[in-house]
């Protein structure tokens, strides 16, 4: 027996038509990725330069008298300011990580000869831990290792000569992206509170512009005390090499560049303490062995007081989030989008955390 199934436009409507356009929409997004991505990191940009722009207007209304266009050019100095620093630590610091790569390259071999004895040293601690032939298994293992890296660079060198191309596009557009939000955003900003302001809905406008200018406040706070702490990081780094380049009789203009890296590194979260102070150490290293080792122990003893008494005495509880969820969104972030997701991951965590404080309100909002 067969049976007739009878459906209104409503039902089909509801049935076919919504599921495709939820799919077009996915596809659209999935397409626009890179671009969504640039403007989410070009706001991001533009709410953590959000207290330096501040304090510049301050500056300019404490001197000069409060106007509308001091807005505009506390904006525009800021970002100059932020540009040209970021400018001259790359240039300062690319230069001299080359150069002092190039040199460990050149002296390993006398390095090596004066820390393991050469290859005879090294047979010997072959031999005293079972392996008679250490020596050629090292030269095995590295000849392998170059045979991979050349054919890796070979394989890739014109995909890099694009790509290395397409990055610098990207980050020219997030530059201008972001001076553009700086100019821009107080009016856009002003332009939406107005407009949810003249909706029927207050509560629900009220509520939308509180979790917007707590995460506004997370982003901010949260990069102005990591850029503080990287700061003094970079300062103590500096301090030390400039010490031991007296001691150990290297050039003391190491001091500024390794600071600066260090600094950079810092605002990684989690990591980028590790990462720079070891490239720092082996760069040192290739200057004088003692000097990389004794900066690793100092180092390494100034993390443990930066990161248990002097980071969160700065940086306080900013964020309210436990060290699991921290490093959850890491992860997330960085296989994500790698280095950039890493350090932008815990100020997203920690506006998700302001939209699970203020899920309450919403739903009152919405009811």
């Amino acid at each position: 027996m067969s049976k007739q199934i009878e459906t209104d436009l409503k039902t089909f409507i509801k049935f076919w038509l919504v599921p495709l356009l939820i799919g077009i929409a996915i596809f659209a997004i999935f397409k626009a990725l890179t671009g969504l991505v640039i403007i989410g990191l070009s706001i991001f940009l533009t709410l953590a330069l959000r207290p330096l722009v501040n304090k510049v207007n301050g500056f300019f209304t404490k001197h000069f008298g409060k106007s509308d266009k001091h807005q505009t050019m506390s904006a525009i100095f800021a970002y100059l300011i932020v540009v040209i620093v970021v400018g001259g630590i790359i240039a300062v610091v690319g230069p001299v990580v080359v150069n002092e790569t190039s040199r460990f390259v050149q002296n390993f071999p006398e390095t090596f000869e004066n820390t393991f004895g050469g290859w005879d040293g090294i047979n010997e601690i072959g031999r005293s831990i079972g392996i008679d032939d250490l020596h050629a298994q090292i030269e095995n293992g590295l000849n392998d290792l170059s045979k991979d890296v050349l054919g890796f660079l070979s394989n890739n060198l014109f995909s890099s000569v694009s790509g290395i191309a397409d990055v610098v596009m990207k980050i020219a557009l997030i530059l201008v992206l972001t001076l553009l939000f700086l100019l821009e955003g107080p009016n856009m900003v002003k332009s939406l509170w107005k407009y949810l302001e003249t909706n029927d809905d207050k509560k629900a406008a009220k509520v939308t512009r509180t979790i917007i200018t707590k995460m506004a406040n997370v982003v901010s706070t949260y990069v102005s005390r990591q850029v503080l702490v990287a700061v003094l990081d970079g300062c103590v780094t500096m301090i030390i090499v400039f010490i031991l380049s007296l001691v150990f009789r290297f050039s003391p203009n190491l001091a500024i560049p390794m600071g600066m890296v260090t600094m950079l590194f810092y605002l990684i979260p989690m990591f980028g303490q590790f990462i720079g102070g070891s490239i720092v150490t082996v760069l040192l290293m290739s200057s004088n062995l003692w000097a990389g080792l004794i900066f690793a122990a100092i180092y390494i003893g100034y993390s443990q007081i930066e990161n248990n008494i002097i980071a969160p005495k700065i940086q306080g509880n900013a964020l309210k989030l436990r060290p699991v969820i921290i490093l959850c969104a890491i992860i997330i972030g960085m296989y994500m989008f790698g280095l950039l997701g890493a350090i932008i991951a815990v100020p997203i965590a920690g506006c998700i955390r302001v939209l699970f404080e203020e899920y309450p309100n919403i739903k009152a909002a919405r009811e």
